[in-house]
């Protein structure tokens, strides 16, 4: 998938690396020179300017992206950058720090896909509600390796098949299971995958993009955009 990131600080460097390390193409626009240039020597591709602007975003590569994160400090400049990316189509995710008013969260929560908390969620949240509804990581358990939950949709290839005839790739192991709205627990061979369904993974980073397609099989962009509400 691809992502543009409006702000290379701390927060925004930390979740390019968390996505880039999945496989995915990431884009940062930061207009401080030194951000910019701290993150251009860890090899990322980095756009100079305002986010805020759309000749900005768009240079970035925003008329192809799947999501937008904007992870600025400056609640406006997400604000803005996160307008013009529903323009264009993509999901967004804007950052709003905890010091802000209650009501200042609700009247922003209602247009944007989805609203986080940095200092809450880290990098890790920030790249859960970039990647959208069907797939969130619950933990970094090693360079490469990583647990997540995904959930079987209308068009995942296993819908229908039986726990003991799900066949994951070498690298990738089925922790727990839960049925719709039910509780996670040790899988029963018999239980059989229904819409809806969640199941836990251990993954290497390498195969999960083939335990999605299995699990989920849904295109990836089409998951990024209707992962949130519109």
């Amino acid at each position: 998938m691809r992502f543009v990131i409006v702000g290379a600080g701390r927060v925004g460097l930390r979740t390019a690396r968390v996505l880039r390390e999945e496989g995915h193409e990431v884009t940062l626009i930061e207009r401080a020179g030194d951000r910019a240039d701290r993150a251009a020597e860890q090899g990322f591709t980095v756009v100079a300017g305002d986010g805020a602007r759309e000749e900005v975003l768009v240079e970035a590569g925003i008329e192809d992206a799947d999501a937008v994160g904007a992870l600025t400090g400056d609640l406006n400049v997400n604000f803005a950058a996160c307008m013009i990316a529903d323009h264009y189509g993509c999901r967004t995710i804007m950052r709003i720090d905890e010091d802000y008013r209650e009501e200042i969260y609700r009247k922003y929560a209602d247009e944007v896909d989805e609203v986080i908390y940095p200092e809450r969620l880290g990098a890790m949240g920030a790249k859960n509600a970039l990647l959208g509804g069907t797939i969130r990581a619950i933990a970094d358990i090693a360079q490469n390796l990583q647990v997540v939950e995904l959930t079987i949709t209308a068009e995942a290839p296993v819908r229908g098949y039986t726990i003991s005839e799900l066949q994951l790739p070498a690298d990738a192991t089925l922790l727990a299971f839960g049925k719709r709205d039910g509780e996670l627990g040790i899988p029963s061979p018999d239980e059989s995958l229904e819409e809806g369904d969640r199941l836990v993974v251990l993954a290497d980073f390498a195969v999960l993009s083939d335990v999605r397609q299995i699990l989920v099989g849904e295109p990836e962009r089409r998951a990024a955009v209707e992962g949130g509400v519109r």
